[in-house]
């Protein structure tokens, strides 16, 4: 039986396709593996050569090698013998010795190699190759005893034997993604508008968001941690409202009601309340306190309101808890900012919802501080869609709009981080890439190659948009390029 690959047909080295050795070079170049081979005197010609196959195995190609041997059931010894940097010795080890138990990846069960965090379908298991496959490790090409064992290894072969056991083809399998990967804790957004952010916030949600079952409530799509910063906060006009399904007149009653200091009527709280009627009277309410002592002091870091009652909220059974937990107001750069911090947000219905609230706020503080509103932020440490009664699909036909847009737009935001202006310097052979900042040089990046100048770029934190990282990738690829046509026409 001849070795017939399956899968990587192109980075496979074949020695003899008959023989009944695979070499694992891990993250080794094959050809530096095998002339190590030839220096031990290891049969590598013709047919009299045991080894049938040579490669890599750089982790993410475990389940294709899997499947090559399972099409291959001549190959009954494995051997590794190579330097391994990314786990991948562990993950083939821990497959044969240890083999798979159930885990879940990116909300849908799959298996992993236990002892590590390599993920695999069930598709081919430890079992399949009970009785039939030996894997060996030879260790690293010139390590201390390492040729030893190789030299072992081959000598004690036993002779080659007739093949009984059938081909099998075992497919490669489609995942089916129901959320794509990122940290679910480390999301942040910077909009200019409102309304431009709630979609973002709807994106972010619908591609990256973990589905959970809360008690009483049913599934949702969550994220944790969820900032947001609206550099612009201006209200939206009735008509740009209805366009996106929401009901003008019902935000301008929500303005008007977390401004009002009264308990409404059969409600266990309310945020005007909260803000201007439970903790103080109405003359001297927080919010009211928090324009005296802007005015009176413009820097204070004291003007931070909590809206949550420990005693009430936390230590006693009282029914109706507030999402919105606190505010904190300070002058920034001029400006009055104002960051709240949300408990728990509905994003598809209250969010939106909540930042009209929240510049509402703001423009009452404003005249009471004498200061002009400046940028919001918002803080979610618990937000969600909920999948249900139409939500999903909601969700997805804003997922879907934000992209339309996106397409049809230029596909660059400005990076707040600044501009880079790429040329390329013939006389020193250098690429030169200058960071500038509404007009001003900050700093001259130099290198000779693009990877070294990326690698410059990421040290600083220079960018922050990943669109504007991909751009300017590709003008460095450009300027790498200019400059080795350069080299080759003066010489």
């Amino acid at each position: 039986m001849a070795f017939i690959p399956l899968h990587y047909r192109d980075r496979l080295t074949i020695i003899n396709p008959c023989g009944d050795v695979g070499i694992v070079t891990l993250w080794s170049p094959v050809r530096v593996v095998r002339d190590h081979l030839a220096r031990l005197a290891v049969d590598l010609e013709g047919e009299s050569a045991r080894i049938a196959v040579m490669g890599t195995l750089y982790g993410e190609g475990l389940p294709e090698l899997l499947r090559n041997l399972l099409h291959n059931p001549q190959i009954r010894f494995l051997a590794m013998l190579g330097v391994d940097l990314g786990g991948s010795r562990e993950s083939l080890t821990g497959f044969f010795q240890r083999g798979l138990e159930e885990t879940l990846l990116l909300g849908r069960v799959v298996h992993r190699i236990v002892g590590t965090n390599h993920k695999l379908d069930d598709g081919v298991t430890p079992e399949d190759f009970l009785g039939r496959l030996r894997l060996v490790d030879l260790g690293k090409p010139g390590e201390v005893g390492s040729d030893g064992a190789v030299r072992d290894f081959f000598a004690s072969l036993p002779p080659v034997e007739p093949v009984s056991l059938p081909r099998r083809e075992v497919a490669m399998p489609t995942f089916e993604v129901t959320r794509f990967p990122s940290d679910p804790r480390g999301h942040q957004i910077l909009a200019n508008t409102p309304l431009a952010a709630w979609k973002e916030v709807i994106h972010r949600l619908y591609r990256f968001g973990h589905r959970v079952t809360l008690p009483g409530k049913g599934d949702r799509l969550e994220l944790q941690n969820f900032k947001v910063v609206i550099r612009e906060p201006v209200f939206e006009s009735d008509a740009v409202l209805r366009e996106h399904g929401f009901d003008p007149e019902a935000f301008m009653r929500y303005r008007a009601a977390i401004l009002d200091p009264r308990l409404p009527p059969d409600q266990h709280y309310g945020y005007g309340n909260r803000l201007r009627g439970y903790f103080g009277i109405e003359e001297r309410d927080t919010l009211a306190r928090v324009g005296e002592m802007l005015r009176r002091d413009p820097d204070t870091r004291h003007a931070f309101v909590a809206l949550w009652d420990t005693g009430r909220d936390l230590m006693s059974e009282a029914l109706g808890h507030p999402c919105l937990v606190s505010l904190f107001v300070r002058r920034f750069e001029g400006v009055l900012t104002l960051t709240a911090q949300f408990r728990t947000h509905n994003a598809l219905q209250a969010w939106l919802m909540n930042v009209h609230g929240l510049m509402a706020i703001q423009e009452f503080l404003g005249v009471e501080s004498g200061l002009q509103p400046g940028a919001l932020t918002v803080i979610s440490h618990s937000i969600s869609i909920d999948p249900g009664g139409g939500g999903l699909e909601r969700a997805r036909a804003v997922h879907d709009f934000r992209n339309r847009e996106r397409d049809e737009g230029d596909g660059f935001s400005q990076d707040p981080h600044g501009d880079f202006v790429i040329s390329v310097d013939p006389e020193r052979g250098e690429i030169v890439v200058e960071h500038r900042f509404e007009g001003q040089r900050l700093h001259r990046y130099t290198g000779t190659t693009a990877e070294v100048l990326e690698r410059q770029l990421v040290r600083d934190c220079a960018l922050s948009e990943i669109g504007h990282a991909l751009y300017l990738g590709r003008e460095l690829g450009r300027a790498e390029a200019s400059l080795k046509k350069g080299r080759r026409a003066n010489g």
